[in-house]
């Protein structure tokens, strides 16, 4: 993304961000309520048509090739809404279909146990409990085995346990070459998993780097904190 900006009337939600995501790295993308990190994802799926700036994914043209750039990318979002009265199956079918999955009952079924979900194939999705529906997101993200993983607070809602176990998924998917964007409030998992942070403030990169070097820059280099998790939330960038 190259000097992104999108305006909604009057409020500015995106000013001049400008951000990339290599290949076999995980990008954290932190920041208060508000601070754009939604509109951001939404800009890279094609969702919302930025006033000005320019995006390449895979070395091609968002704009021109969208449907191409999107048949190699996906996204989990606690956010996501699914049918709701279809069940968990027929809602991973669909979008197997649509990605043109070879053998999908197989993969399905690998991802649903992957997923610890796999007696729920049958339930229709209004039945699962909010973390029940990001397992079911996350399913539908790997399905197409992408490489751009866009997440959106993927352990939202999660046990420790599972969300221990999708971390551990994520990190795979970076070391077999994907490119992975994360957003989450969890600092201590931004701090553990992330090869880089970007963070955003009122619609504009505030500070980017590794974490201990956008520590440094929050804190004009004044480290008196235990970790960047804990520097970050002393300046008040992020919540718990």
């Amino acid at each position: 993304m190259k000097h992104l900006t999108k305006r909604f009337g009057r409020v500015v939600a995106v000013s001049d961000v400008s951000l990339d995501v290599r290949t076999g790295e995980i990008l954290g993308v932190v920041g208060p309520n508000g601070a754009g990190k939604s509109t951001v994802l939404h800009i890279l799926l094609g969702l919302i048509t930025p006033d000005s700036g320019t995006i390449r994914i895979f070395g091609r043209s968002l704009e021109h090739d969208r449907q191409a750039i999107l048949s190699r990318m996906n996204i989990a979002s606690p956010y996501a809404a699914l049918p709701p009265r279809l069940t968990v199956q027929e809602n991973l079918s669909i979008y197997a279909m649509m990605y043109g999955i070879d053998r999908p009952r197989r993969k399905i079924a690998a991802l649903l146990e992957t997923m610890d979900i796999e007696s729920l194939r049958h339930s229709a999705i209004s039945r699962l409990s909010s973390g029940q529906i990001v397992r079911v997101n996350l399913c539908k993200a790997l399905l197409n085995d992408p490489e751009l993983l866009l997440l959106d607070e993927p352990t939202a809602y999660l046990d420790t346990e599972i969300a221990d176990r999708i971390r551990q998924i994520v990190i795979g998917r970076r070391n077999s070459g994907a490119a992975v964007v994360y957003t989450s409030h969890n600092m201590a998992e931004i701090e553990t998993m992330c090869d880089r942070v970007v963070l955003l403030r009122a619609g504009q990169v505030a500070a980017t780097g590794t974490p201990i070097e956008v520590t440094n820059s929050v804190l004009g280099g004044q480290r008196q904190v235990a970790s960047p998790a804990e520097a970050m939330l002393r300046v008040g960038w992020v919540s718990r």
